[in-house]
């Protein structure tokens, strides 16, 4: 038996998303999306409200990144989820978070965060508030590589959003192969 929700926000995993970007003057501010997720091969999807601080900025600026929500770091992304700013000028320092201006983009990297989509806008819906962003570079931290060199997500503890119950989770460990396992039905 099947208990019915109606129209709701529900898909798993949801990304934890860090959307850092500097405004005018080169003040780098911050906020917590889960609502996001790659559109085509270079380009990533994020819903962001107009009137948000960091959303205000990429209209500034055109650039952005994206750095994915980890495990150590809950506490700091919950706050630069829920506090605003448009009326915290000093978010950043009070999150504890640091940043680096990326190589390839006029926007900051968050230096605690290791993985990071570095992007510049190439759309806004105003009425839903999706914003797409073309991938210009992927950076990440050697800490989180695997012996390929590749990024390794058993390192970098990435976290998901839980929308019914308002939680954030830990996804977990390999389950399978992909391009791969499926071949056993063959």
């Amino acid at each position: 038996m099947r208990k019915n929700f109606g129209a709701k926000t529900v898909l798993y995993p949801m990304p934890v998303l860090a959307v850092a970007a500097y405004d005018k003057d080169g003040v780098a501010n911050a906020m917590t999306a889960a609502w996001g997720g790659i559109v085509d091969t270079n380009l990533v999807g994020i819903c962001l409200s107009a009137g948000h601080k960091t959303t205000k900025n990429i209209f500034e600026t055109g650039y952005y990144t994206v750095s994915m929500g980890i495990r150590e770091y809950v506490t700091e992304l919950d706050y630069i989820g829920i506090t605003s700013g448009n009326d915290t000028p000093d978010k950043m320092a009070k999150s504890g978070f640091h940043t680096t201006r990326s190589e390839h983009v006029n926007a900051p990297l968050i230096d605690e965060l290791p993985v990071a989509l570095e992007c510049k806008m190439v759309s806004y819906d105003k009425s839903t508030g999706y914003m797409i962003g073309e991938i210009i570079n992927v950076c990440a931290d050697e800490s989180v590589l695997n012996e390929e060199g590749k990024v390794d997500l058993t390192k970098l503890n990435v976290i998901t959003f839980d929308p019914m119950n308002h939680l954030y989770l830990e996804l977990g460990a390999q389950v399978g192969v992909a391009y791969s396992d499926g071949k056993k039905l063959l």
